[in-house]
């Protein structure tokens, strides 16, 4: 069973851009709440704070490196599953 890399790469963007908006809405919520975490992704996500803004930026990050990722991921098992 083959995966759709397109569709594969666009709902674990989706997924991870969406965590990470919802953890800096948890954040504002309830202030200090994973507060490492988004400070250390921070430093990976340039623009990527426990604010509205961040959140919204580190969806935009979060999306567009996952999709690239997932993507990768479907099309490497493609290619093994053909192999097998």
């Amino acid at each position: 069973m083959s995966l759709n890399e397109k569709a594969f790469a666009l709902s674990t963007g989706l997924v991870w851009g969406g965590g990470l908006f919802g953890l800096s809405l948890l954040n504002l919520v309830f202030p200090g709440y994973g507060s490492s975490i988004i400070n250390g992704l921070g430093s990976v996500y340039i623009g990527y704070n426990p604010t509205l803004l961040g959140g919204v930026i580190g969806f935009i990050w979060g999306f567009v490196d996952m999709a690239i990722c997932g993507y990768i991921i479907a099309w490497i098992y493609n290619k093994l599953e053909k192999k097998l």
